[in-house]
């Protein structure tokens, strides 16, 4: 690591999310005045026009133009940098080779995947290349999962302090979100949708909240999951699906796992949509069961998807305008107890759009604390997650860079 030329490679930089952290970077270098770092993605006119937006301070900028196939590139891309983070998805169709590379030559590497079935599936092959070089694998970098997984490390942390013992149940409630989607996103999940439909038992695996622990092999307790309306009694509210549980619980339960059941035995962690009291609490929770279940028919049926993909959902490289992004927000909220009844809650907050603003400071967060702020050799290589691979020095960097609040 030592010899490397750059401490982050922004791959991937002139997608949606990627031109926001190579601004979002550039915006705040004096934060990080001994940062070496460069872009990468396809397209050398992009980059050089992503690069001139930057200004005359960046004009020694290095770029990479290299395809997320060629594995020669790829290979010389991994041995000049301690930390690549990446943003070319749907990582299912695109990340494999870049995955590979980096935990065969031992370069740290994050990403944004919230495609389980596709993380499994590559901690399965590289796995164990990883642990031998030492290249830390972090996905699910941005608000799917590191709310959520950061948010139980804190809470559980303050448990243990305060009362010495973990929380034996958190429940995530999602209160507030303001923000736009883009065709990356949506082109990931409907990449996971045509996986799932191709694939009987890959369908049955995808409803696994262990699925990303293939290394575990022994009994796991069963999960709660929220799958309709209903009322919580804990939050005295309405509650709905969160269509980003089936990717953020089952990086929760990594955690736990990797950290050796920690928390114990009988974890249980569930996420909903909170959605208000009384009558107009149900009516919202019931519409918003419908929509997900109509939208989910739509894009399962492929005369629809088509249909959808064509006239109707954003293209990849699409996404809300920066005003939009600015005007954007997350308020989410953890409530954790333990056996002797007491229950503490944790509010976990964002300042701007939650799927990319908010999300491409994260990823960014997370590259730079994986190239500074860790001692590499305490753990080792392997398939982690946010919470297991930085935990508190992560926290730190998204209150302080990334408007992010983590409050008691």
């Amino acid at each position: 690591m030592e010899n490397k030329k750059f401490d982050v490679v922004i791959f991937g930089a002139t997608s949606f999310v990627g031109q926001i952290m190579t601004k979002h970077i550039a915006e705040t270098i004096d934060n990080y005045p001994n940062l070496s770092w460069a872009i990468a993605g396809r397209s050398k006119d992009k980059l050089q026009t992503l690069k001139n937006e930057l200004g005359e301070n960046f004009s020694k900028l290095n770029i990479f133009v290299c395809d997320a196939f060629d594995t020669q590139k790829l290979n010389k891309l991994c041995e000049s940098t301690k930390v690549i983070a990446t943003t070319v998805g749907p990582y299912a169709l695109y990340g494999e080779a870049l995955i590979k590379a980096c935990a065969n030559i031992g370069t740290h590497y994050c990403d944004l995947s919230g495609e389980a079935y596709w993380i499994k599936d590559m901690i399965v092959k590289y796995g164990e290349a990883a642990k031998k070089s030492g290249s830390k694998i972090v996905n699910c970098c941005g608000f799917d999962s590191i709310p959520s997984d950061l948010g139980v490390f804190e809470l559980q942390k303050y448990f243990k302090e305060r009362f010495g013992s973990y929380a034996h149940q958190i429940k995530l409630g999602v209160e507030k979100t303001k923000g736009g989607a883009s065709g990356g996103t949506l082109a990931s999940m409907i990449q996971a949708v045509i996986a799932a439909k191709q694939d009987p038992q890959l369908r049955k695996e995808m409803g696994n909240p262990y699925n990303l622990c293939p290394e575990f092999s022994e009994n796991k307790l069963r999960q709660n999951r929220i799958t309709s309306a209903k009322f919580d009694n804990d939050y005295e509210t309405w509650s709905a699906p969160f269509i980003m549980e089936a990717i953020n619980t089952r990086i929760v339960l990594r955690s736990h796992l990797l950290s050796n059941k920690v928390y114990g035995e009988d974890f249980l962690y569930q996420e909903q949509m909170l959605m208000g009291k009384g009558i107009s609490g149900y009516l919202k929770s019931i519409s918003l069961v419908l929509g997900i279940g109509l939208f989910a028919l739509l894009v399962f049926l492929t005369p629809t998807r088509k249909l959808l993909q064509r006239f109707v959902l954003p293209k990849p490289g699409e996404g809300p305008s920066v005003e939009a992004q600015k005007n954007g927000f997350f308020k989410i909220s953890l409530l954790g107890k333990i056996k002797e009844g007491k229950t503490v809650t944790l509010k976990v907050s964002g300042d701007t759009d939650p799927g990319y603003g908010c999300t491409a400071k994260m990823l960014t967060q997370s590259a730079l604390c994986l190239a500074f702020d860790l001692n590499h050799n305490q753990k080792g290589g392997g398939f982690f997650t946010p919470a297991t691979a930085m935990g508190g020095a992560l926290t730190e960097r998204l209150q302080q860079y990334a408007g992010m609040k983590f409050e008691i």
